[in-house]
């Protein structure tokens, strides 16, 4: 089989995502940042805010077939995440942060064949030597353009495309399923403790504006966030304890920090993703942990967490990032142990079902990462 070897620069264009600060937020299109990469293959639009839509040039939207990328983040394991276009409904625009491909001739280049190649350790290896400022690590147009690959024919990135879209298909299909189940859940804590139609609402005395024996409060009392420890990539040994990051695992080590049940949320590089771990594991030093409960249950924890806009919070200028200290301004409502229990004890078979959801994930991927490398190098014909 002839492979064809040519420079992205020469089939492709590249463009940087467009810059705005905070004041941009508004009802108007739609954003790809980098909080939403996570391990997608698709950009999810539902999840995505807004800007205004004058600050958003024609040029600056998507179009089926780009293909954008995670241009600038203090996480380098973050640099060089992908997603794929499809079909968008509305306009979807990207951040500075981001960066855009664009392939010239979709006849000769298969935008989904060369997402699953920009997915490739090996070309991830080839542009992971990008860092050029002191804190953030940086993916080039020019390190894009200048990048040398072989290509099959069209036919044969058809095929590549079609074998490998079967895993991420079934991916896709149960992140769906993880998403209905997370959201009856969220209702659930909404109507309970928001709405305050718990049980036994209907005879409960409101005090102060909450519930007879509900509490005003903030975060901090009533849970304990912990920095996650340094582990590099040369000090990550194979093993079966995940090593999780800012938005998602990141690797696998044969040391855990924490015993599972777990929660953690980003602290560096993406904020305002939360993340249920169900087994020990180790915590990477992008995120924070909960130490400490404080006797709530974690069930109840995770959808209160929900609630809370962690992204807005901030401090870190260019790299997101979140301090500890100012989770003490987060003022939460309290309800009663009992209460706390009694929704746990619904919500619970939810989550036991997103964790299945979840093992199939991870079992799918693992299969499509064994062979996506022997289909990219020709080692597997098709």
């Amino acid at each position: 089989m002839k492979w064809e070897k040519v420079k992205l620069g020469d089939i492709a264009t590249f463009s940087n995502g467009i810059n705005f600060n905070k004041t941009a937020y508004a009802k108007g299109i739609k954003l790809i940042g980098v909080s939403n990469f996570g391990d997608r293959f698709y950009p999810d639009c539902s999840q995505l805010q807004e800007v205004k839509k004058d600050i958003v040039r024609l040029e600056d939207c998507l179009r089926n077939g780009d293909i954008v990328f995670v241009r600038s983040n203090g996480n380098k394991e973050l640099v060089g995440r992908c997603m794929l276009v499809k079909n968008p409904t509305e306009r979807v625009t990207y951040s500075g942060f981001c960066i855009r491909a664009r392939l010239n001739d979709t006849d000769r280049y298969d935008p989904v064949y060369f997402t699953y190649y920009f997915k490739s350790k090996a070309f991830r290896r080839a542009v992971s030597g990008t860092a050029v400022g002191a804190n953030i690590q940086n993916l080039s147009q020019a390190r894009l353009s200048n990048h040398e690959c072989r290509i099959p024919s069209i036919e044969v990135q058809h095929r590549i495309a079609d074998i490998l879209s079967v895993y991420d298909d079934l991916i896709e299909n149960n992140q769906k399923q993880i998403k209905l189940l997370e959201e009856a859940a969220q209702r659930l804590y909404k109507e309970w403790f928001v709405d305050l139609r718990f049980p036994g609402h209907e005879n409960t005395k409101i005090v102060d504006g909450v519930p007879e024996g509900w509490s005003r409060t903030n975060i901090n009392e009533i849970l304990t966030f912990h920095r996650g420890y340094d582990l590099t990539k040369n000090e990550m040994k194979a093993g079966r304890y995940p090593v999780v990051g800012s938005t998602t695992v990141i690797g696998y080590h044969n040391e855990f920090k924490i015993k599972g049940l777990g929660i953690v949320t980003g602290r560096s590089g993406s904020l305002g993703e939360y993340q249920f771990i169900w087994d020990n594991f180790w915590p990477h030093n992008t995120s924070l942990y909960i130490s400490d409960y404080k006797d709530h249950n974690i069930f109840f924890v995770y959808s209160l967490l929900q609630t809370v806009d962690f992204a807005s919070l901030n401090n870190g200028g260019d790299i997101p990032t979140l301090n500890r200290n100012v989770l003490s301004n987060i003022e939460v409502i309290e309800p009663e142990k009992k209460l706390q229990d009694m929704f746990a004890k619904i919500a619970e078979p939810q989550y036991q079902k997103i964790r299945n959801l979840e093992k199939q994930n991870n079992q799918l991927k693992m299969a499509r990462d064994v062979l996506l490398p022997k289909l990219m190098s020709g080692e597997v014909e098709v």
